[in-house]
């Protein structure tokens, strides 16, 4: 699954770009696409670019694969508002991150899912990415929210597979665990994960579709050389604020410019040259 960047030009969104991204997710067997996420620069974006980024990305995908949402806010009233924006944009879904900055309370948090479950007749995917909003869904927290028939599943982006395992036995059956991270992405599937919300996807999403397929369907050697081989890019695309280094690794493949918006600058030139190694490594710039 692909946290798709939103690529800019001239300061605003491009959306022919942007049409190009999609088609090459659906070439590349992506199986979701997330729409106006973090990787998206959701916080950057107005409302009314975020509504039209997701409406794009589902005309084009045309019902071939599930759109996800992001409909993160750092209050409760936008997040609604953006969830009944999406739905009528036409997504499948809603990937809902906690509320950055407040740092909400667990029954902050609960008080804060639930409303936006009861709004909505879209499946929801919690998002618990502590490095970025300070607020960690935890274990016993995210077990009373598995309950609610709307809240389908979890991007975890703690970085601890231990959670997997914890998550699994205390939250409801068939509540789906995907990773948030590219580079524990084979582990966490190890320990009971179903899937990748991948920033790497964007640059390769072959090679991580092929990974998670072979996963998903025990073939652990194959996966283990596939993270091998990803391994380099998965580690440039975060040595630097992402998305400045998955934008600079798109731009390199002629597919966008590598634009973002403030307090984001372009990747550093430590980061490029990460970018550059990965991306001649794995030969992914021989296809231009």
């Amino acid at each position: 699954m692909t946290a798709l960047v939103t690529p800019f030009k001239g300061g605003a969104v491009d959306f022919d770009a942007y049409r190009v991204l999609v088609k090459r997710q659906l070439d590349g067997g992506t199986s979701v696409i997330i729409a106006a996420g973090t990787t998206g620069e959701a916080s950057t974006l107005t409302v009314e670019e975020q509504v039209e980024v997701i409406q794009t990305c589902t005309e084009v995908v045309d019902g071939k694969i599930p759109v996800l949402a992001g409909v993160g806010s750092n209050d409760t009233p936008t997040s609604l508002a953006l969830a009944e924006a999406a739905a009528q944009a036409g997504a499948n879904g809603l990937l809902a991150a906690t509320g950055y900055y407040n740092k909400p309370s667990q029954p902050g948090l609960i008080a804060h899912y639930e409303m936006l479950a009861d709004a909505t007749d879209l499946p929801i995917v919690l998002y618990n990415v502590p490095g970025r909003t300070m607020s960690d869904i935890e274990v016993d927290t995210m077990a009373t929210l598995s309950k609610h028939p709307n809240i389908v599943g979890v991007k975890d982006a703690t970085g601890n597979l231990a959670r997997v395992a914890d998550q699994r036995l205390a939250c409801q059956d068939g509540f789906v665990q995907v990773s948030g991270e590219d580079v524990t992405a084979v582990g966490f599937n190890a320990m009971g994960g179903q899937g990748c919300i991948s920033v790497s996807a964007n640059v390769a999403p072959y090679l991580c579709a092929q990974m998670q397929n072979a996963t998903l369907q025990n073939r652990w050697d194959e996966a283990l050389s596939l993270q091998d081989q990803l391994t380099p890019l998965h580690n440039a695309m975060f040595s630097d604020t992402n998305p400045a280094p998955v934008k600079y690794a798109l731009w390199r493949l002629g597919l966008i410019e590598e634009e973002v918006r403030l307090p984001l600058v372009p990747a550093s030139e430590s980061a490029k040259l990460a970018v550059d190694r990965a991306l001649e490594g794995r030969g992914l710039l021989d296809d231009q």
